[in-house]
């Protein structure tokens, strides 16, 4: 049984600042998803009670938001998924404690939370084009 070295300052530092970078990737898929959200009911909202903008316009504008978000989700799982690395490992579990399994659980944790986040914007987004407008 090997013995895991003690990491250098320098080591130390790279490593924390991966770690950070993942944990604040774990969020952004549910995030956009949330902007997502608040954009498309609150601008139809605006379209249809207030009359701000028309409608048509606004499902057209929405529609290409929503292929903007679906991309950056789509991004933001694959960078998940290098992250986890389960092809070179083989492991699609980790259950040791070591540094490189916490970093792979980020990515594993990244890569699910993306794919929830692709579903729940493709949800929000139904309304937008099988409803013809306000009713």
């Amino acid at each position: 049984m090997s013995e895991e070295h003690a990491p250098r300052p320098e080591e130390d530092r790279r490593e924390f600042a991966e770690e950070t970078e993942s944990l604040w990737r774990v969020t952004f898929a549910p995030a956009l998803w949330a902007l997502h959200f608040l954009a498309c009911y609150g601008l139809v909202s605006l379209a249809c009670a207030r009359g701000l903008f028309p409608i048509g316009a606004t499902r057209a504008g929405l529609v290409g938001l929503t292929l903007l978000v679906l991309a950056g989700i789509a991004w933001l799982g694959w960078r998940g998924f290098r992250q986890w690395d389960v092809h070179s490992t083989g492991r699609r579990a980790n259950p040791g404690g070591h540094a490189e399994d916490r970093h792979q659980f980020l990515g594993h944790a990244a890569f699910l939370l993306a794919i929830i986040s692709f579903i729940g914007v493709i949800f929000v987004s139904l309304p937008l084009i099988m409803l013809e407008g306000c009713r």
